[in-house]
């Protein structure tokens, strides 16, 4: 019909599994706001001080995302990668992921839901998470929150360790508990990769 505008498809990211068993595959993910991949320098510094902890290991993904980090976490053999996601858009390209892969549930687990709010129920007898990724949005509330939550309910196996990726000038979100001994960290830029022990 005349005058009515052809929509346009939102234009699609891609980043690639540095390592493992998909090695070099590319993960495609919708462009969304505050939707930021972590590159593939610190990702690859982060799996090297991750990687005698990998094999076998449980592994959380809040704030997925494109599933660059929980992907990258079972191709290096992590044994099951849970991954948070709230949007939807984000939801179906992390399936699709799954998919083209040939990844089953049972290895990898999407859940489609806030990542605090997941965070708030009790785990009761589940598995506690070995290794937990939290990289929100930078220069939100939403890493020291996300911390608190996981001591407040138990989601943490003893020694668990947990990647927080920030700004440079972010506040550091686990200076709020002697509990979290900073164990690795480096800054890329204006990114602040930091890995903390859970004591």
């Amino acid at each position: 019909m005349p005058g009515r505008q052809k929509k346009t498809a939102t234009p699609a990211g891609r980043v690639r599994i540095i390592a493992g068993k998909w090695r070099g595959r590319r993960l495609d993910f919708p462009s969304l706001d505050g939707l930021r991949p972590t590159g593939d320098r610190v990702r690859e510094t982060l799996f090297n001080w991750l990687q005698p902890e990998l094999p076998g290991a449980l592994c959380l993904d809040l704030f997925a995302g494109s599933g660059a980090l929980g992907f990258e976490a079972v191709s290096r053999g992590a044994r099951r990668v849970t991954l948070i996601e709230k949007d939807p858009s984000a939801v179906k390209g992390l399936l699709r992921t799954r998919d083209q892969l040939g990844i089953n549930s049972r290895e990898v687990e999407i859940i489609h839901q806030d990542a605090l709010a997941w965070l708030q129920k009790d785990p009761g007898d589940a598995t506690r998470f070995d290794i937990v990724f939290v990289d929100p949005p930078f220069n939100s509330p939403l890493a020291e929150s996300a911390l608190i939550a996981l001591e407040r309910h138990d989601w943490l196996s003893p020694g668990a360790l947990v990647y927080i990726e920030s700004s440079v000038t972010s506040k550091h979100p686990a200076g709020t508990s002697p509990r979290w001994q900073l164990h690795r960290h480096h800054t890329f830029g204006a990114v602040l990769c930091s890995l903390y022990r859970c004591a």
